[in-house]
């Protein structure tokens, strides 16, 4: 039975889709309070505007700053030119369009977001010589965004579609790890811009927490990905004589650790026919034995920056900071030897986003 190794960026692509692969989230708390006894604005109720058969359009600046190393065997990334050192910064600015359609439920409303950057630059250096700044690294390509999700008048994602050409949902390919610590709801690319919105009236120093779990799909031993977002009223800014509030939103994702060797055992195992032989069977047991597929993503912080017209319902403009740190270390057989071939991947992604209303209701 032969047994071939999986394409390494195919099974990040599987691991991310089995990540986000419930629904929005399993459990949603919220709780609000204040922070000071100053003098205030009057409490508002805030809320996000979505007017069904409308459009919105940010402009979105993207930094990432990429970081890896490579360690041991590159042939056990599959078909995939694995550098052993990269190092190097990606900068593009595109546009998103927000086209909003009635949702399946009174008060929920379904948002498509369409981006794409075509015109990424590339610095650094790849292996010690400088990165070809006319092509961007397969290992830092970003797809297409094409997301499609439905909110309510908070902002909170209820379900979510995918373009099925991209299991990632938008989140990139290897560069998507940068989205990792905002899997719930609010900071990466394919999502409403601004943070969940609370359902009690806030104004300048009051604070409201967040929490989501989202399943990871591998496995019931798995634990879910929890994520908390803090979002505070800072202050207020006046843009074009209206006011507008300062959310500053701290979300905070805890560790991602498992092993997918079992998984992936269980994935070889469903082509070992009903009558394999006892030799096939060996190979396969041995496979077990020796087969790692171990993934840990450090626990993240992320740091998003508001501005938030409450009059109009809309962000108009939002500061995104993240940091991911994660690695990979894999145990895998060659698919023409059989031999198994190790192989560790430490890879840290800087990544910042800023978005601009420049289209719609508040631009």
């Amino acid at each position: 039975m032969p047994v071939r190794t999986l394409s390494f960026l195919a099974v990040i692509a599987l691991v991310l889709a089995a990540c986000a692969g419930g629904d929005a989230a399993d459990s949603t708390t919220t709780t609000v309070g204040a922070t000071t006894t100053q003098p205030v604005p009057e409490a508002m109720q805030l809320s996000y505007t979505l007017e069904p058969d409308t459009t919105f359009t940010y402009e979105v600046d993207l930094s990432q700053q990429i970081d890896m190393t490579t360690e041991g065997d590159a042939e056990a990334a599959g078909d995939e030119q694995m550098p052993g050192a990269m190092s190097i910064t990606l900068d593009g600015t595109t546009t998103f369009t927000h086209t909003v359609a009635e949702g399946p439920e009174p008060g929920t409303f379904e948002v498509t977001i369409q981006g794409e950057f075509t015109d990424l630059t590339v610095e650094g250096t790849v292996d010690g010589e400088p990165a070809d700044s006319r092509e961007v690294p397969d290992l830092a390509d970003i797809p297409p965004i094409d997301v499609t999700f439905v909110v309510d008048e908070q902002g909170n994602v209820i379900s979510e579609e995918t373009d099925s050409a991209d299991p990632l949902g938008g989140l990139g390919g290897l560069g998507g790890f940068g989205d990792l610590e905002s899997l719930a709801q609010g900071t990466e690319l394919g999502r409403l811009v601004g943070p969940p919105l609370p359902e009690e009236p806030v104004t300048v120093g009051d604070t409201w927490t967040d929490t989501t779990e989202i399943p990871m799909g591998l496995s019931a031993d798995v634990d879910p990905i929890t994520t908390e977002m803090v979002s505070e009223v800072v202050g207020t800014e006046s843009v074009a004589g209206v006011e507008h509030f300062v959310i500053e939103t701290v979300t905070t994702t805890s560790m991602i650790e498992f092993d997918l060797a079992e998984f992936l055992i269980g994935f070889f195992g469903a082509f070992l026919p009903d009558d394999a032989s006892e030799e096939d069977q060996a190979e396969l047991d041995a496979l077990l034995e020796d087969l790692r597929f171990f993934f840990t993503i450090d626990e993240a912080t992320g740091n998003m920056t508001t501005l938030f017209d409450a009059d109009a319902g809309v962000s108009r403009r939002a500061d995104v900071e993240s940091l991911t740190h994660m690695v990979m270390d894999v145990n895998v057989p060659d698919e023409t030897t059989g031999q198994m071939m190790g192989f560790v991947l430490d890879m840290t992604i800087d990544q910042s986003v800023q978005y601009r209303l420049v289209s719609g209701t508040g631009a």
